[in-house]
């Protein structure tokens, strides 16, 4: 990709239209359906932004935004700053560098006991994946969204490459990989929408260059905010989650995936952690039943190096807890009906880094990514449940 300086001369409409009809491609032959919408690289700007934003202690976004569309806005509605037509080109974009699996579900009443075999009432085989669900998520939100990770060159890569695709999603980052097939999850969905989940990292944990080549960290530099999950190599993470810092980008790290200890150098790069109380539990080996536990154990992340823990608590909500400030708490919106709860903590994740990368206050972010997830849990599967800004928009109206 190749990144437009303030000093360059602007491209005439002949030769815009031009590049819009090259084939993007990348190092394992994926493409992307169109050219990427422009967006603007303006290191002083983005540079300022994301600062306070990293700097932030209370639960106000700083009044420089990256987008005057985007101020918060003081008038009777108050998700009206959540615009639906304003454009976004000039908007860094959101980064999400993680997982791509083929999710296979199967529909059953209850997890089978040790040695015994039952029959699964329904089974398809959908998109998902961490990362692919952000990703989706923030295209889906009409966000710029760039997606880096890697597939196989197989059947389950090419599917997931189109619901990345057909979600808005940026793909000039996106590898595939000969021989090594793509990552892929069983995941056993039981009555309520509860789910249990098993996954094979595939392509996701397989060779990954030591050393990421320099045009992919390149928008990872210029990028509002980055996303990162542990369902590829922490060696990957720690190396993009550097640059981010390098850049003054501010980093959400989703503890979801490998059940093992986060690396503290991975830790001091990070700005937000976002754990569910499960996740938080695990990595803290503390209990989490309890709002005052759950306290003590952010207090642990703290002195791990993270200033800013995003705790997801399922049918409880959310707490976001800022060292030196009070935690803000967000309770769910409910929704009318329970069908799979796969991919909620995604939504909930990625809805909240779109929110704050657009300048609202944390509070505006956690509603608004508790309305998203709201949305999701009411449709099967995690990719095709990720809700569009007019659904989340029309949801947060109706309240």
């Amino acid at each position: 990709m190749t990144h437009q300086s303030q000093q360059e001369k602007p491209t005439t409409k002949e030769e815009e239209k031009a590049k819009q009809n090259l084939t993007l491609k990348k190092k394992g032959g994926i493409s992307t359906l169109s050219a990427p919408k422009h967006w603007h690289n303006h290191p002083t700007l983005a540079s300022q932004n994301n600062s306070r934003i990293l700097n932030q202690t209370n639960d106000k976004i700083s009044s420089v935004q990256f987008n005057p569309a985007f101020r918060s806005s003081r008038k009777e509605n108050p998700f009206s700053c959540f615009a639906l037509d304003a454009s976004r080109e000039s908007m860094p974009p959101l980064v999400v560098v993680g997982s791509a699996n083929a999710d296979i579900y199967v529909e059953i009443d209850r997890l089978p006991k040790e040695g015994e075999t039952i029959s699964a009432k329904t089974g398809q085989t959908l998109a998902g994946g961490k990362g692919a669900n952000q990703a989706v998520c923030g295209g889906k939100l009409a966000y710029p969204t760039y997606f880096l990770g890697q597939v196989g060159d197989d059947a389950h890569g090419k599917l997931i490459t189109e619901a990345l695709e057909g979600g808005g999603v940026f793909l000039d980052y996106l590898s595939r990989l000969d021989d090594v097939p793509s990552g892929h999850a069983v995941v056993m969905l039981q009555a309520g929408g509860q789910n249990s989940i098993i996954i094979v990292g595939g392509a996701n944990m397989a060779c990954w260059p030591e050393t990421l080549p320099e045009e992919d960290l390149e928008v990872v530099k210029y990028a509002g905010i980055v996303l990162l999950q542990r369902e590829i190599p922490d060696s990957v993470n720690i190396q993009v989650a550097k640059v981010a810092r390098n850049a003054h980008v501010p980093v959400i790290l989703d503890a979801g995936g490998v059940d093992a200890p986060i690396p503290i150098e991975l830790l001091s790069f990070v700005d937000i952690l976002s754990p569910n109380e499960t996740e938080l539990a695990r990595l803290t080996n503390m209990p989490t039943e309890t709002f005052e536990q759950i306290s003590q154990a952010v207090k642990k992340c703290y002195k791990m190096g993270v200033k800013q823990v995003l705790v997801k608590l399922g049918d409880k909500g959310s707490v976001l807890f800022t060292e030196g400030a009070e935690p803000i708490k967000q309770p769910i919106i409910s929704a009318s009906k329970v069908i799979d709860t796969t991919g909620a903590g995604d939504t909930f994740t990625a809805s909240f880094a779109v929110a704050l990368v657009e300048g609202k206050s944390r509070k505006e972010c956690l509603r608004f990514a508790a309305a998203a997830a709201s949305l999701c849990i009411q449709v099967k599967g995690a990719i095709p449940s990720m809700p569009d800004r007019k659904s989340v928009l029309d949801l947060l109206h109706s309240l």
